[in-house]
């Protein structure tokens, strides 16, 4: 284990203790597999982890901090959160304020950092207590999701300096199917009618992917940890959807739609949903990559906004 510091370094030790006294139960087993002594990539939640898999190409070993369906927002870490991290070759955060419980990790683990986010345009947050600070969404944009690769080639570059060709072609690989993506949503967008070009979502975690694609964007709460669905956002959302004649309004799958069906039955636009934003699903389920996350999305959000 690397060596760890700060006020957290008691509860990691402790933590470390148990995970391998719990683990010695298991022992005849774990000896009789192989062990990856490839590097371990850490990552804040699954939708990086699968950006750090396409990109490193088994060269490394990635997993998430948060479990698939997990809702980012407020999460709260756990002490054998703190000791994956402190075993870790490299952590891959998002940045952009996203992960608030993040900086803890880095006060207490000794282990090489990125930020995947690092050279995005960003969109900043236009109402709520965030008002003003970036929107941490980026990687819900195909274009924006680029960088995102970018980034973790470089990192893995860096920990494996002898396979950095490798990850940089399969950041260029990846790059061109985030690009498609993109491509297929710009078409689809300039076919609307331009007043139904409104992207209304329950958590505003789509502007990169609206200001990417020519949409305008409306949505009940800026992020998730504002107050979501008071009396007034939901006025103003309704007569947004009203005002501009928008044939669909969604909503993602790590909160509840209650209030935006809402927003639907009074102006009469179809409820579409959910839409993935922070998670992936399972291997079965339906979004199970990043690449796919998007795809789903696009498609829900087209088929959504061409009905007349």
């Amino acid at each position: 284990m690397r060596k760890t510091r700060g006020p957290l370094a008691a509860a990691v030790a402790i933590a470390a203790g148990l995970v391998q006294a719990l683990s010695g139960c298991a022992a005849p087993a774990a000896e009789a597999a192989r062990p990856d002594d490839r590097p371990l990539v850490l990552t804040t939640f699954t939708v990086l982890a699968d950006i750090a898999r396409e990109v490193g190409g088994g060269e490394v070993r990635v997993e998430s901090l948060l479990k698939t369906g997990a809702e980012i927002h407020g999460y709260e870490p756990t002490p054998s959160d703190l000791v994956r991290a402190s075993q870790a070759d490299l952590i891959l955060d998002n940045g952009l304020g996203l992960e608030g419980w993040f900086q803890q990790f880095l006060r207490t683990a000794d282990v090489p950092h990125a930020v995947l986010s690092d050279g995005v345009a960003t969109v900043p947050i236009a109402t709520g207590h965030y008002t003003g600070e970036p929107n941490p969404h980026a990687w819900m944009s195909p274009v924006a999701g680029q960088a995102y690769a970018d980034n973790a080639a470089a990192a893995l570059g860096r920990l494996l300096p002898d396979r950095a060709d490798v990850f940089d072609a399969n950041a260029r690989a990846y790059r061109e199917e985030l690009q498609s993506v993109a491509d297929r949503l710009r078409v689809a967008v300039s076919g609307l009618p331009r007043q139904s070009r409104v992207l209304v979502t329950c958590e505003g975690a789509f502007s990169y992917l609206a200001r990417d694609a020519g949409l305008d964007e409306g949505f009940l709460w800026a992020v998730n940890s504002d107050n979501e669905g008071t009396p007034q956002q939901i006025a103003a959302t309704t007569r947004l959807v009203a005002d501009r004649n928008i044939p669909a309004v969604f909503c993602e799958s790590t909160v509840t739609d209650a209030v935006q069906r809402q927003v639907a039955r009074a102006t009469g636009a179809t409820f579409s949903g959910p839409l993935y934003v922070d998670s992936l699903s399972g291997p079965d389920g339906p979004v199970p990559s990043y690449l796919a996350l998007l795809e789903h999305d696009v498609d829900l959000i087209v088929r959504g906004l061409s009905r007349e």
